[in-house]
């Protein structure tokens, strides 16, 4: 076990995300790998290889620790306790053959809070999927790692991740937590001029005040403590081409396409919004490795409109996003970020979330290897992204693209939006709609 030689405090961008976790459901991300299990890989050799290169991460091996009032925010520290065996299950899959099956496991491994005593990961190996493919579930807590980082994770445990380098960054000399509060708040002054910067920056991803309230629906309520999920797969070549032909991008299709299944869902309800407010995490990176991980995201709430043909919308929503593409992205963090620990350290933050009419919906958008990927020689045949809807917004989306396939995981709370089936299946007419 390597000694607690460095203490790495929590970044803006991760006090953001842990300040959040305040709903029924837990603040996680996680996805689920389906390998190929055919040929001489078994079950317990793919397990062996993907908990050992997990357990590789330094990050997976440390907890996050919390200083006495006055010296800092809360940091990493190395757990002199960890065991990976309170870190990864074997689960077999109770209907053999069915996916929504292996993704139900998958939901409830994300849905389940992680012990804060303990390195904030889980992962669950699932059995007895159809032609001896093999399920692995990787949960992370959020503060963890945003999406970036989270695929420099699964660029860690994949076949070929030795020659990537190493995986972690050289630990720093150590320090006291006095010195090292009083060194963060020099270097808080020191930076003032370009956090003024950063905040007018992040007024405009915001929108520049010009948002207003999102359209009133059935789909914002509080929220409970179940989740379901489907996911709608949609070749990427298609829909870069039918972006292009807009002078849009890929996550431009993704809004009209998610907003028009949404639309169609409220029609159903009696329901005619206008126009819908989707809120999309803006990276302030494209890339980092697994000894980098935390949180560099802000957000762009975008006003979607419902009416005119697709490539009316799509042109719409092109000429939305980017206008609000700032230079240095992910700049909005700066400004939301205060405001959630405000909130937070006077217990209303939960109260905002639970009644909030900025957003009906969240997008979550991340661009996968473009090839397929290998694990203890077994071919990983695709990946299904998993994140939670938080407060009163009742339905999410989470695309991932991975060898040639755009996947888009739908995640609900069934208790305020039952049709999921109905929406995966009007999802896949918008996605029609738009490539064709």
């Amino acid at each position: 076990m390597m000694s607690d030689d460095r203490h790495e405090q929590l970044g803006s961008g991760d006090l953001i995300t842990l300040v959040s976790d305040v709903g029924p459901v837990p603040m996680n991300v996680g996805a689920i790998l389906f390998v190929a299990g055919e040929g001489d890989v078994d079950a317990a050799t793919v397990e062996a290889t993907f908990t050992r290169r997990l357990t590789s991460i330094r990050r997976l091996q440390q907890r996050l620790a919390t200083p006495r009032r006055g010296l800092g925010r809360p940091y990493w520290v190395d757990d002199s306790d960890f065991d990976v065996h309170a870190h990864v299950s074997r689960v077999r899959c109770p209907c053999p053959g069915e996916r929504d099956a292996a993704l139900a496991i998958a939901v409830d491994a994300v849905t389940r809070p992680l012990p804060r005593s303990r390195p904030l990961w889980r992962a669950v190996v699932v059995t007895g999927l159809t032609g001896g493919h093999i399920g692995l579930v990787l949960v992370l807590h959020h503060v963890v790692a945003d999406g970036i980082g989270g695929l420099a994770v699964l660029a860690r445990v994949v076949d070929g991740a030795d020659a990537a380098g190493p995986a972690d960054n050289t630990a720093a000399p150590p320090r006291g937590r006095f010195v090292d509060c009083v060194a963060d708040r020099t270097r808080t002054l020191r930076r003032l001029p370009r956090t003024v910067s950063r905040i007018r920056d992040g007024w405009a991803e915001l929108g520049r005040g010009r948002l207003g309230w999102a359209p009133r629906c059935s789909l914002n309520v509080p929220t409970g403590s179940r989740r379901t999920v489907t996911t709608v797969d949609v070749g990427l070549d298609r829909v870069r081409a039918a972006g292009r032909r807009s002078g849009a991008t890929v996550n431009d299709v993704l809004l009209v396409a998610v907003t028009g299944a949404l639309a169609t869902l409220l029609h159903e309800r009696k329901e005619f919004p206008q126009e819908l407010v989707v809120s999309v995490p803006v990276s302030a990176r494209s890339t980092t490795t697994s000894g980098y991980l935390g949180n560099q995201v802000g957000v762009m709430p975008v006003r979607v409109p419902l009416e005119g043909s697709v490539e009316e919308r799509l042109a719409a929503v092109s000429r939305i996003t980017r206008a609000r593409k700032m230079r240095t992205r992910g700049t909005s963090s700066a400004l939301i970020g205060p405001l959630f620990r405000i909130l937070a350290a006077v217990r209303l933050f939960r109260r905002l979330v639970d009644r909030q009419r900025l957003v009906n919906s969240f997008l979550t958008n991340l661009p996968g290897p473009a090839g397929q990927l290998v694990i203890a020689g077994a071919p990983i045949t695709d990946i299904t992204p998993i994140t939670v809807t938080a407060g009163n917004v009742g339905v999410a989306f989470a695309a991932l693209s991975y060898a040639g396939t755009l996947t888009v995981t739908i995640v609900v709370d069934p208790d305020v939006v039952p049709e999921i089936r109905e929406l995966a299946a009007y999802l896949r007419e918008q996605f029609r709609a738009a490539i064709e």
